[in-house]
């Protein structure tokens, strides 16, 4: 991890909001509305009170463990994706001294980890991420925000680590995003965007079970195939878009840097607007 990518971290997210710093005497130019009447009352001249931003942010990282982020074609799986994403931000998170908390989810929460500070803390959590096996056979996307709005009253800071192979989960995510500042990070591997020629290919669906015959071979199903996934794409996009949420892109193929420090410099720029 460079110290690079820590200040791209630490330019996007600012904190939370601004808290009380000091008071001092007004000088021409301050905002009025700053003004400490109590103060100003006691000394008989105007003094103002001096904010400063709070910098201390607590992470939530919640990993998709569902049968589905086991594929993988590229260099590695969607959940070994995922488990690389989760340590790095966790890194990330402890060296700007945040809190870090995780939920591990399938078709229900498996794992919780209460936001704390510390390397070791940090440590816990990544164990945790590399050693857990997922028990359940579906995605339930909608369920895992309903239980970080039980669990995490403070505005946190979330990053939603999954390939979003699921459905119903629109208006959680909404009411998630209106408490949180909500990230997606939607893995994909390569050949769920674009089928190969390969014939006619039996494949199986990882949380149903269900199996199918495609002839990869057929240039119409290969455009139907990628046409579809592009739908799909598309549609994950625009949710996050009407629900002002961040979204990360990340593929098994290639290093997940890249699509960090893309999301970290955009978010940057929009800040400073």
């Amino acid at each position: 991890m460079t110290d690079a990518l820590a200040g791209n971290y630490l330019s996007a997210f600012k904190g939370r909001g601004m808290e009380f710093d000091e008071v001092r005497e007004y000088v021409p130019g301050d905002d009025v509305r700053t003004i400490d009447w109590n103060v100003t009352a006691r000394t008989s001249s105007p003094h103002v009170k001096v904010l400063k931003e709070e910098r201390e942010l607590t992470l939530m990282l919640m990993v998709d463990v569902s049968p589905s982020q086991g594929f993988g074609t590229a260099r590695r799986t969607k959940y070994e994706v995922a488990a690389e994403l989760a340590a790095v931000l966790a890194f990330l998170a402890i060296r700007n001294n945040d809190k870090v908390g995780l939920i591990v989810f399938s078709d229900h929460v498996e794992q919780f980890v209460p936001p704390k500070k510390g390397r070791g803390h940090v440590w816990s959590i990544i164990r945790a991420v590399l050693t857990h096996e997922g028990a359940g056979q579906r995605t339930d996307i909608g369920g895992a925000l309903d239980y970080l709005t039980k669990v995490s009253s403070r505005r946190s800071m979330v990053f939603l680590i999954s390939d979003f192979w699921a459905d119903g989960y629109e208006r959680p995510l909404h009411l998630a995003g209106g408490r949180h500042d909500l990230i997606c990070v939607r893995i994909e591997d390569p050949l769920e965007r674009q089928l190969a020629s390969a014939g006619v290919v039996a494949f199986q669906d990882a949380e149903t079970g269900d199996w199918v015959e495609v002839d990869t071979g057929d240039a119409g199903v290969r455009a139907a195939f990628a046409r579809a996934a592009a739908e799909r794409s598309g549609k994950i996009a625009g949710l996050c878009r009407r629900n002002g949420l961040g979204l990360i892109e990340v593929g098994t193929e290639a290093p997940i840097m890249g699509p960090l420090v893309g999301y970290f410099r955009e978010r940057e720029k929009r800040r400073r607007r």
